[in-house]
C-alpha cells in the first residue's frame, strides 16, 4: 500500500493542475494553489514534482500520448461523416488540455521542451490531414491537385491549433468555460472542415452542409444577423 499512494497523490496533483491551468490559464496558477487546492503542503507537491514545468511537461507528455493515438484515426477516413468525427475528437482533446493553446505564446517562450515538442505536433497534425485527404480523395469524394494539399492541410492546421484562442478573444470572460464547450468544439469543427467543401463532390458538400446545420446551431443562435450574412457566403452553401 505504501508504494501506491506515491502514485495516487502524484495523479491527483496532476489532475488539480490540469483543472486550474485550464481554468485561470497557466500563467494564473501557483503551484501554492494548487497544493491548497488538493489540501496538501507544498513540501508535498514538490515530492512528486519539483518545480512547475515539471508539472506543465508531465501534462504534455499524457496531451501528446493521446494525440498521437487519435492522430492515427486519419486512415480510417473515408467520407465527410468520417472527418467531422475526426475533427470534432481533436478538438475534444485540444479543449481537455486547453490551457497548451491559451496560453502557446507563453508556455513557448518559457520551456524548450515544448518549443521543440509543439513542432513536432504541428508536424504530426497536417500530416495526418494529409492522409485524411488523401482518404477521401481515394474515396472518389475530393478532388484536389497534388501541389494544393499541403497548402490545404497547412491551413487547417492553423485553425485547429489557434481556433481557441480565437474563441477567447470575441468573449475573454466565459468562452474557455466549460459550459460554453460545445458551442466551441463545435464552430472549431464546422469552420475547419468548411476548408475541404471547394474541393469535394455536390454529395458530400450537401452532407457537410447537413452536419453542419444538424450540430452547429449554437453558432448560429449566437452570431445573430451576421450569420445570416457569413452563411450565404459559405462555401459550402455556394457549391451545392
Amino acid at each position: 500500500m505504501a508504494k501506491k499512494a506515491p502514485r495516487r497523490t502524484a495523479q491527483r496533483i496532476l489532475e488539480a493542475a490540469l483543472d486550474l491551468f485550464n481554468r485561470f490559464g497557466e500563467p494564473n496558477v501557483s503551484t501554492t494553489l494548487v497544493a491548497g487546492e488538493l489540501n496538501i503542503s507544498p513540501g508535498n507537491l514538490y515530492y512528486h514534482y519539483p518545480a512547475k514545468e515539471e508539472l506543465i511537461n508531465k501534462l504534455y507528455e499524457a496531451y501528446e500520448t493521446e494525440l498521437n493515438e487519435l492522430l492515427h484515426a486519419s486512415e480510417g477516413v473515408h467520407d465527410v461523416e468520417d472527418a467531422w468525427f475526426f475533427m470534432h475528437s481533436l478538438f475534444e482533446l485540444i479543449w481537455r488540455y486547453r490551457f497548451l493553446y491559451r496560453d502557446l505564446n507563453d508556455l513557448l517562450s518559457k520551456n524548450r521542451r515544448l518549443e521543440t515538442q509543439f513542432q513536432l505536433v504541428l508536424k504530426n497534425k497536417a500530416r495526418a490531414i494529409r492522409q485524411l485527404i488523401a482518404g477521401l480523395s481515394r474515396a472518389g469524394h475530393l478532388e484536389i491537385d497534388a501541389h494544393e494539399v499541403d497548402t490545404l492541410a497547412q491551413s487547417m492546421v492553423v485553425v485547429l491549433t489557434y481556433w481557441l484562442s480565437y474563441e477567447y478573444v470575441r468573449n475573454p470572460r466565459e468562452a474557455l468555460e466549460p459550459a460554453h464547450a460545445q458551442g466551441a468544439l463545435m464552430r472549431g469543427g464546422h469552420h475547419t472542415l468548411h476548408l475541404l467543401a471547394p474541393y469535394l463532390g455536390r454529395e458530400q458538400r450537401r452532407h457537410l452542409l447537413t452536419l453542419s446545420n444538424a450540430y452547429n446551431g449554437e453558432d448560429s443562435s449566437n452570431s445573430g444577423a451576421g450569420s445570416s450574412a457569413g452563411a450565404a457566403a459559405s462555401p459550402v452553401d455556394m457549391a451545392v
